[in-house]
């Protein structure tokens, strides 16, 4: 399947889900993320949910970053540039919805992406090899692209690996692993 017909047929599923089930598989995808060998860094960088587009509750992986005092970064999207700006999160940080419902800071200390070692990514779907289909607007293309080359990357995502994604560009950006609420896919080996 194409990256379009995928990011159709998995719309379509995330908005079939209830409330009750979105709450389960984002716990359990904060669950699973215990068990991967991530922790022993410092700075990572956590996307805030679009509820109106029944994105995972990052907020369960917020409480495990904050419990393990790590450096949490998100970001402000500048639409006309298709770039992330990075900020800390502290107590002060102000967070405000954009015109996409997206939630970001509206103030912070500014972080560069060469800092972030670990980044969770939102995500539609992804392949059996770690290609991932997005929104399609290639903020996260850009925003990788930026990071150093062992920054991990670790989709999000509320159901099972497709087989494969046909229309891959060779700008896209692997994953390292993806979380769902029943398994972690591992692409560091392939």
């Amino acid at each position: 399947m194409t990256k379009a017909e995928i990011r159709k047929h998995h719309k379509i599923l995330r908005k079939a889900l209830s409330e009750d089930a979105l709450e389960d598989f984002s716990l359990s995808i904060a669950n699973q993320l215990l068990r991967l060998p991530i922790w022993e860094f410092e700075y990572y960088h956590l996307f805030l949910s679009i509820v109106e587009h029944k994105e995972i509750n990052t907020d369960y992986i917020l409480n495990i970053l904050s419990g393990k005092d790590k450096n949490i970064i998100i970001s402000k999207s500048n639409f006309s540039t298709r770039e992330m700006s990075h900020y800390l999160l502290t107590d002060s940080t102000k967070i405000k919805k954009n015109a996409w419902n997206i939630p970001e800071p509206v103030n912070g200390i500014p972080i560069d992406s060469q800092q972030i070692e670990v980044v969770f990514i939102p995500l539609l779907a992804f392949d059996e090899k770690g290609n991932r289909v997005g929104y399609g607007k290639g903020f996260y293309d850009k925003f990788l692209a930026g990071c150093k080359p062992h920054t991990l990357k670790i989709g999000l995502a509320f159901f099972e690996a497709v087989n494969e994604i046909k229309d891959i560009n060779p700008l896209d950006i692997q994953l390292d692993y993806c979380v769902t609420p029943n398994k972690i896919y591992n692409f560091r080996s392939k």
